[in-house]
C-alpha cells in the first residue's frame, strides 16, 4: 500500500492533526496525483460536525488539484507530470441509465465519494483531498487546463460545478434577468458564471455591506432581500434565481420574483423550506434543486472556465492551519473560499 500524509479530525470535537494516509496501490486505469491544493467546503465543517466516536479518522477534501506523479498500465488519457484536477466524484457503476448520461452524480448505485465513500473494487473507506497524495480512476480526473491559477481553480471541482450545471441546465444567457441569492464560495461563481454566459445578473443578499464586492464579480444590480420593499419591487422580474444560501430562509419571496415559467434552484438546501404553494402556482413557477454535475458537464465548465478567466477567489491557508481554516469559515470569515496549501505537508 501507498502511505502520504494528510490532515484528520481523530475524534469527534477533536483537534486537526497530520495523519498517515494510506492509498491503494494503483489499478491498470489509476492515477496518482501529487496535490498541492484542495479547497475547503462547507460540507468539511458538515463532516466534521457529524464525526461520531469509532468512526475512521475524517480526511475531507472534494475539491482538489495537482500533478500526476505516476499511471497506471491501462492509463491514456494522462502521463507522468500533467496537471490535473479531481472533484467530489471518484467512481459510479458506470452502467445504470444515470451514469450513461454522463450523469453520474445520480448513479443508482450511488457514487463513490471522494472522501466519507466506499470503494467499489475492496471496500475500504475514501479518504479524501486534505493530503499530498490520491490515487484515482483516470477517467473520473480532469486535465486542469493551462492558464489557470492551481489553488484558485480548485473550488472549480466543486462550488464551480455546482453552480455551472444549473445555469447551462436552465439555459441561463442573454436576454435574461439572473438572481443569485447569497455571496459566497458558490455564490461569488455563480455570478461569474451568469455573467459570462451573458445575462444580466442581480444578487439577492442579507448584508448591505455586501454590494461593492458584488459588483466587483460584475452583478449589475444587488437587493437586501432583508428589505421588504425592495423584495416587493422584484415581482414578476427575473428568468431564473439560483439559492446558494445554506441557512433556513424563506424561498416565497423568491417565488414571487420570478416571472411567468420562471424557475428558482437551489443549492444552499437547508434542512427545510416551505414555499407558498400559489406562489408557484401563479405564473407556472418551478421549484428545483440540483446537486453537482456529472463528467461531461465537469468537462465543459472547466473549459468554459479557461475561455473567460474564470476562477475563485481564494485565500491561501498552510494545510496544517485547517482548523483554524474551518473555525473560521463557520463564522463566514472567508471571502470567498479557503484552498489549503498541501505542500505545507512536505
Amino acid at each position: 500500500m501507498r502511505r502520504t500524509t494528510g490532515m484528520a479530525l481523530l475524534s469527534p470535537g477533536g483537534t486537526w492533526e497530520p495523519f498517515t494516509v494510506v492509498r491503494r496501490e494503483l489499478r491498470p486505469d489509476d492515477i496518482a496525483v501529487r496535490v498541492a491544493w484542495c479547497g475547503v467546503c462547507h460540507t468539511d465543517l458538515h463532516a466534521a460536525h457529524a464525526l461520531a466516536e469509532g468512526a475512521p479518522p475524517l480526511v475531507p477534501g472534494h475539491e482538489f488539484v495537482g500533478e500526476v506523479t505516476e499511471t497506471g498500465s491501462a492509463v491514456t488519457a494522462f502521463r507522468v507530470g500533467d496537471p490535473v484536477a479531481v472533484g467530489g466524484v471518484v467512481d459510479s457503476c458506470g452502467v445504470c441509465p444515470a451514469c450513461r448520461d454522463g450523469e453520474e452524480p445520480f448513479c443508482t448505485e450511488y457514487p463513490t465519494e471522494a472522501y466519507g465513500g466506499t470503494d467499489r473494487i475492496d471496500g475500504t473507506p475514501t479518504l479524501g483531498g486534505y493530503a499530498r497524495e490520491y490515487v484515482v480512476r483516470e477517467s473520473f480526473a480532469y486535465p486542469l487546463p493551462a492558464g489557470l491559477d492551481p489553488a484558485a481553480a480548485a473550488p472549480l471541482m466543486c462550488a464551480g460545478i455546482s453552480t455551472f450545471e444549473p445555469l447551462r441546465r436552465w439555459d441561463v444567457g442573454p436576454g435574461q434577468l439572473v438572481g443569485v441569492v447569497g455571496l459566497g464560495g458558490l455564490g461569488h461563481l455563480a455570478v461569474k458564471f451568469a455573467v459570462a454566459l451573458g445575462a444580466r445578473v442581480a444578487v439577492f443578499t442579507t448584508s448591505p455591506g455586501k454590494e461593492a464586492a458584488a459588483r466587483e464579480l460584475g452583478a449589475h444590480e444587488v437587493v437586501v432581500s432583508a428589505d421588504a420593499e425592495a423584495m416587493a419591487a422584484q415581482a414578476g422580474r427575473f428568468d431564473f434565481i439560483l439559492d446558494t444560501a445554506s441557512a433556513k430562509h424563506d424561498v416565497t419571496p423568491y417565488l414571487h420574483a420570478l416571472r411567468v415559467d420562471g424557475t428558482l434552484c437551489m443549492l444552499g438546501i437547508p434542512d427545510r423550506y416551505e414555499p407558498e404553494p400559489l406562489a408557484m402556482a401563479f405564473g407556472r413557477k418551478r421549484l428545483t434543486a440540483s446537486a453537482g454535475g456529472g463528467r461531461p458537464r465537469t468537462r465543459e465548465m472547466l473549459d468554459f472556465a479557461a475561455r473567460h478567466g474564470i476562477v475563485a477567489d481564494v485565500e491561501k491557508v498552510p494545510a496544517r492551519e485547517v482548523g483554524a481554516a474551518l473555525a473560521r469559515l463557520e463564522r463566514n470569515d472567508v471571502r470567498w473560499r479557503f484552498v489549503l496549501d498541501l505542500r505545507d505537508l512536505d
